[in-house]
């Protein structure tokens, strides 16, 4: 499968441009999954301590727009996250974006809501959401079984050992992390990768103060990162093995913590 990770600014003007570019690409690359960042071209709103309900609101709104827009990428799917109201409680919840027969349109599946949320200066997650799923599904997009851990749910390392289990072939974590802490993200998705036996996919968002610093990965289920985006070059496709998930289980450490070779 043809996979693509990507950066992306929210700043109306840099992301008019970015996402011209970024349609450009996943149709020359003919791409088959795109994954865009946590909360893609809408306002970071966590980043400020007190919670505004009109600003939530236009995020909403903003989202929904955008999602109209995703036709225009010509992936047969999309995975993202985006802001909903639910009962009167506020998420942050995944999507998975599935292409109807003629690309004009498509379906919309909601995925898990996010639960670790961070509460800390510039990261006031759980002032503007609700905790959401605990549990950690794992879902289809065509021939794709994927689990998502968004942003923080990197860190959920227990999580690993159940996609292993259920043969999960590729981890799609959509970020909003700074650029100061790159390094360490990196690391957890190739243990997130070594740990389950998938490939790990990561997409972040980025911004001119760094507090989104950009940077998404493509790692396969041996540890080895294959594609990392940059400023110069935002946008990296590859086309994965998804056999390569069950081959990897089957070697070292993979089998060792499963109870055995198969």
């Amino acid at each position: 499968m043809r996979v693509t990770v990507c950066e992306l600014p929210h700043e109306p003007a840099s992301l008019a441009a970015s996402w011209i570019a970024l349609c450009e690409h996943t149709v020359g690359h003919s791409s088959e999954l795109v994954l865009l960042p946590e909360f893609a071209m809408v306002e970071p709103v966590w980043q400020d301590e007190v919670f505004d309900a009109a600003r939530w609101d236009a995020a909403e709104a903003q989202s929904a727009l955008w999602l109209q827009r995703l036709p225009e990428l010509r992936a047969a799917h999309v995975v993202g996250t985006r802001p909903v109201t639910i009962g009167g409680r506020r998420y942050n919840q995944g999507f998975l974006w599935l292409a109807s027969g003629d690309r004009a349109s498509g379906d919309l599946v909601p995925l898990r809501r996010k639960f670790f949320l961070p509460d800390e200066p510039g990261n006031w997650e759980a002032h503007w959401f609700e905790r959401g799923d605990s549990d950690f599904s794992s879902y289809d997009a065509g021939a794709l079984s994927f689990g998502l851990n968004i942003c923080t749910e990197l860190w959920a390392l227990e999580t690993y050992a159940a996609y292993a289990a259920r043969d999960v072939q590729v981890i799609l974590s959509p970020r909003a992390t700074a650029a100061a802490t790159t390094a360490k993200w990196i690391s957890v998705g190739v243990v997130a990768a070594v740990r389950s036996g998938a490939f790990s996919l990561s997409s972040n968002r980025v911004d001119p103060t760094g507090a989104c610093g950009g940077v998404g990965w493509i790692i396969n289920p041996y540890g080895d990162v294959l594609a990392r985006t940059n400023l110069d070059a935002p946008f990296a496709t590859v086309d994965i093995d998804l056999s390569a998930s069950a081959a990897a289980r089957d070697d070292y450490p993979g089998y060792a913590l499963s109870g055995g070779r198969r």
